[in-house]
């Protein structure tokens, strides 16, 4: 396509909205209204995302040494441990470590647990993190089969309800997401389509002059674009303002629970990209879907 034509396609796109501006106002509405919603979702689905991960990543098995094991014993489970397909970092803890963290974890009440630092009953630990918290248990029923292993407890029963909240989660809201986003589309075509219909005559003549069908669809798709990006500003100014102030609010709150959400930078701009993005899309989309009508005619 030659350079002129295409700055002719892009001065025909604004001047069109222009002409049009009641028809280009209810699109651009349509477009932020329903960016809204999405982009309202897609904060809460992906900081619900972000939790699930951070939950799932704190997820370890601990592998309490036999108390007859010898130190040649450990080196050799331990080499074991990190031999196991799927096993990311194996950490130790001994036995006195393991009590200083008990005595710290009650507080002062836990200063009656130094009466056994004499005599420790506590066995040494093997700290296992796997590559995927996914394949937790079926690590720990490896472990539980090796020599000089006394318990393997990785929150067995309880575990296998977190995850399958977590994916239950994750499966509902992608599917309200693609759910909302197919809303969307439709919507904003049925609004572009109105739109176009009452251009049909400006296509037809265009068509009777010996237009192209694509020298046809350039404006119409630059005009889906515009009111794409435009429709998709409103929503971002919203959603990351209000995701800033709750931000603000509950970030010393939470900064050392799970629950952390995701920091505003980058996740803004992420989140700004992806509403212009869809926007884009279904703006496109919409126009190109309504303009192949007339088209056919």
């Amino acid at each position: 396509m030659k350079l002129n034509t295409l700055r002719r396609h892009f001065r025909e796109s604004f001047k069109s909205l222009g002409r049009n501006g009641w028809m280009t106002f209810a699109s651009i509405s349509a477009v932020t209204v329903t960016l809204l919603l999405v982009g309202v979702f897609l904060v809460i689905m992906l900081n619900i995302q972000h939790i699930t991960k951070q939950i799932e990543r704190d997820v370890e098995i601990r592998v309490h040494v036999d108390l007859s094991a010898t130190d040649a014993d450990k080196d050799a489970l331990r080499a074991k441990l990190e031999a196991l397909s799927g096993v990311e970092k194996v950490t130790y803890s001994s036995k006195d470590e393991e009590l200083q963290k008990l005595i710290e974890s009650f507080g002062e009440d836990g200063q009656s647990f130094r009466l056994f630092e004499q005599d420790n009953p506590l066995s040494d630990v093997f700290i296992v993190k796997a590559k995927n918290p996914l394949d937790t248990e079926k690590i720990a029923k490896q472990i539980e089969k090796l020599p000089s292993v006394g318990k393997v407890k990785y929150g067995k029963g309880q575990i296998e309800k977190l995850f399958a909240a977590t994916k239950t989660i994750r499966n509902v809201g992608l599917a309200l997401i693609v759910g909302l986003l197919f809303t969307a589309m439709f919507l904003i075509s049925n609004t572009i389509k109105i739109t176009i219909f009452a251009r049909r005559r400006e296509i037809e003549i265009m068509r009777l002059v010996g237009a192209t069908n694509g020298f046809i669809r350039w404006p119409f798709f630059l005009e889906g674009l515009w009111l794409g990006v435009f429709g998709a500003v409103v929503p971002i100014v919203i959603v990351l303002s209000a995701y800033s102030y709750v931000f603000d609010l509950l970030y010393p709150k939470l900064k050392d629970t799970f629950f952390q959400l995701l920091p505003f930078y980058p996740f803004a701009w992420q989140l700004a990209a992806v509403l212009v993005l869809l926007g884009a899309c279904i703006g496109i989309w919409g126009s190109m879907m309504s303009v192949r009508r007339f088209l056919k005619v």
